[in-house]
């Protein structure tokens, strides 16, 4: 059983930064693919980025060239590193395995980016 700890959200500027942590638990993170997705009132949640256990990753195009995952195996911990942030990335972000799983889903992080 993995849990997950979405931190690192805020309120920022547009064209401004923000790194998400996500620090889980469980002996198998190692072995996981990961990724971060994000969900807006009214819209379904959706898939910003993913790296795999062999630390390859994918994007959005969407967020492309403007986020970066990354993964610290001794740490148990999955990073979103955003830049260049826009009003419209604001959303509640959330990791999770990938694909998602069901009870793997946690509180999330809320990222406010004001215009």
């Amino acid at each position: 059983q993995v849990q997950l700890v979405e931190s690192g959200g805020g309120l920022v500027q547009a064209g401004g930064s923000l790194r998400l942590s996500c620090a889980a638990s469980g002996r198998t993170f190692s072995s996981s693919n990961m990724g971060w997705f994000r969900q807006t009132p009214g819209k379904e949640r959706e898939f910003v980025a993913a790296i795999s256990w062999t630390t390859n990753t994918y994007y959005a195009d969407s967020v492309k060239g403007r986020f970066t995952i990354s993964r610290d195996n001794a740490k148990n911990t999955v990073y979103l590193q955003m830049n260049s942030l826009k009003p419209e990335d604001t959303a509640v972000y959330y990791c999770n395995k990938n694909p998602p799983q069901k009870d793997y889903w946690g509180q999330g992080t809320q990222v406010t980016v004001s215009s």
